[in-house]
């Protein structure tokens, strides 16, 4: 009987070092709540960084910050007073979602590379801006997806595009927490004026990359028949707890996709990926952040007979860079050397389009058309 061989799907956890310099960069936070605290535990551990600015529009908020990390650098309550002032290179966007556009495009537009948290964007044409702003100054934008560096979710690429599955057709994907409103991390999250979007692009956007990343993210054309709803519990939201949607993409590939931050039920689903030859399944999780906890299974038929393969779980070797100081390292090493940005705004593009699309559609309670304009 032929056997899948899995030595087609070996993993290296070898770290290139070798294109370390000797200058350090000079780096700026702009934002200092949550995330980036990530951020800056993160950077503290790379020899090659210096943390020299930040900048909160809370008053003292960024001092504070730097005095509990005992960092010596300037803090600022204007982004734009801090990049003004302050020589740099690159920083972290850390902000509310509705200012990342914004803080990323002022940055590009004095010289400096970005680090930019998820979602990229709330809008199509907010992302639109980011890239056309990115193509002028010849910097890199990278946006914040360290799930791309967990040894499992690279499987998953490496499966479909070894052909192993076929012509992709259908993909079923997204996820959801029983209970997992984000408000203890910060209200921020549920106010309109500020995150702009809610589950869906707070992990919906993890789900979406997932896919569309192990299918090599082709084009969105259109998004039907989306719903945006709330639990009774999160009645004064003031964005999405919940979102549904059928997202058509080029290559006649159907994506079934679905999120929740709260809902009455254990899994909206595993994650499927059906081809012609095969299919795969990934077991759900609450939140696609990171990694699964049970294997994989590949579904095909041999000799004419149905089989299914399981995917053994792959373990990161002990000591190894956890996947947030992964994605800080990997856009550090693309400053040093000049390279392309590790997760490029011309892949996260079409990620914002279909969360614009999904928003769209559900406004109007009809089919819309993605049009993404040239950059």
């Amino acid at each position: 009987m032929a056997q899948l061989d899995m030595n087609n799907f070996a993993v290296d956890f070898t770290e290139d070092k070798s294109i370390r310099s000797g200058r350090k960069l000079r780096i700026g936070i702009i934002g200092t709540g949550g995330i980036a605290n990530s951020h800056m535990q993160s950077y503290m551990k790379q020899s090659d960084v210096e943390i020299v600015a930040g900048a909160d529009i809370i008053p003292d908020k960024a001092r504070k910050f730097f005095e509990k990390y005992e960092v010596q650098a300037r803090s600022f309550e204007s982004y734009k007073d801090m990049i003004d002032t302050v020589p740099m290179d690159a920083v972290s966007v850390c902000t509310y979602n509705c200012s990342h556009a914004e803080c990323t495009i002022y940055a590009l537009e004095h010289g400096l590379h970005v680090l930019l948290e998820k979602p990229m964007t709330v809008t199509l044409d907010e992302a639109v801006a980011i890239c056309r702003a990115e193509k002028k100054s010849g910097k890199i934008v990278s946006v914040g997806f360290q799930p791309r560096y967990d040894a499992n979710m690279q499987m998953i690429k490496k499966i479909v595009q070894s052909g192993e599955l076929g012509q992709i057709y259908y993909i079923q994907t997204g996820g959801g927490r029983r209970h997992g409103i984000p408000v203890s991390w910060s209200e921020t999250f549920i106010e309109k004026d500020k995150a702009g979007l809610g589950a869906v692009g707070d992990i919906g956007c993890y789900s979406l990359d997932m896919v569309l990343n192990a299918i090599g993210y082709p084009k969105p054309l259109t998004v039907t028949y989306a719903q945006i709803g709330k639990p009774e519990c999160a009645n004064k939201f003031g964005v999405d707890d919940f979102a549904s949607a059928y997202i058509r993409l080029e290559g006649n590939i159907v994506l079934d996709f679905r999120i929740a931050w709260y809902m009455h039920l254990d899994t909206s689903g595993d994650t499927i990926i059906m081809g012609s030859k095969g299919s795969l399944r990934i077991p759900s999780t609450e939140c696609w952040n990171g990694t699964f906890c049970s294997p994989m299974t590949i579904y095909r038929d041999v000799a004419g007979e149905p089989v299914q393969l399981s995917i053994p779980l792959l373990r990161s070797p002990e000591g190894s860079a956890n996947l947030f100081d992964c994605k800080i390292r990997s856009f550090l090493d693309a400053v040093q050397t000049g390279s392309d940005a590790p997760v490029p705004t011309s892949q996260i593009l079409y990620n914002q389009a279909i969360i614009d699309g999904i928003m769209r559609s559900s406004a109007t309670g009809r089919e819309v058309i993605i049009d993404i304009p040239e950059i």
